[in-house]
């Protein structure tokens, strides 16, 4: 049976002492680990002194963004490394955010995703649609194409340890969220595309969750789904109470 994950990407929020009071809630609420791994992705700035907070917890910690390099002169990126170096065990790589604003192509994050891996890191791929594409009927074959682009020689072994999180485009910061079927479509294709491409056995123990607009009052009727296997939360993350009732929620 495949645990859960919720995992709240702050983006561009948060002081060092925000971050640290927020992940002292955390710690303190969900001590022992339950029945849905908590992953949280925190800015670079505060990446370390969360983890400091977090070490002797079941809490995970998140980048949300690495380069594929490990070292050399790329002004302003951080390695892989790095982030291991700070506590990080996933790294969320394609977010919707890094294609459309940094020009992010499904070549340059098939290479983070092999360094991610390589490093040690549980990549979470973002995927997703923009709602052009949805309302054109494009949908299963974008969703494809950046399945198949972004884990090119992605091994059958390499794939369970990568997350996908379909995020459609539409949805996300825009108040709208997919319906609990649309969003079980999408996921239920993305499963089949995986067994297509790599094997019956993976796909059934490949974690997909899902992105956009998640809340407390939606998160039950999607977590119902049966593959469904999470959540990547952005907005309802920031405040502790939404954050804390969506990993409730996940774990009836």
């Amino acid at each position: 049976m495949i645990k859960p994950i919720i995992a709240a990407n702050w983006k561009m929020h948060k002081t060092i002492p925000e971050a640290v009071a927020f992940a002292k809630q955390l710690k303190k609420e969900f001590p022992e680990p339950g029945r849905a791994d908590i992953v949280i992705a925190p800015p670079f700035t505060a990446l370390s002194s969360v983890m400091e907070v977090l070490k002797d917890s079941p809490i995970h910690i998140s980048a949300q963004n690495m380069h594929w390099e490990e070292k050399g002169a790329c002004t302003g990126e951080v390695s892989a490394t790095m982030l291991v170096d700070a506590g990080c065990e996933f790294v969320i790589v394609g977010h919707s955010e890094r294609r459309i604003l940094f020009g992010e192509t499904s070549k340059m994050l098939n290479k983070k995703i092999h360094t991610a891996l390589k490093s040690g890191l549980t990549p979470i791929f973002c995927i997703g649609e923009t709602l052009k594409e949805r309302e054109s009927g494009a949908t299963f074959r974008i969703i494809q194409k950046q399945i198949k682009e972004g884990l090119n020689n992605i091994t059958s072994d390499d794939i369970r340890r990568i997350t996908l999180a379909y995020e459609p485009i539409w949805a996300i910061g825009t108040g709208k969220t997919a319906t609990p079927l649309q969003a079980q479509e999408v996921h239920r294709f993305i499963r089949e595309t995986i067994a297509a491409d790599f094997e019956h056995a993976r796909a059934s123990e490949t974690i997909i969750i899902y992105g956009g607009s998640v809340k407390p009052e939606n998160t039950g009727s999607l977590m119902d789904q049966p593959d469904i296997n999470g959540a990547l939360v952005g907005g309802a993350s920031l405040d502790f109470g939404p954050f804390a009732d969506i990993v409730k929620i996940s774990e009836r």
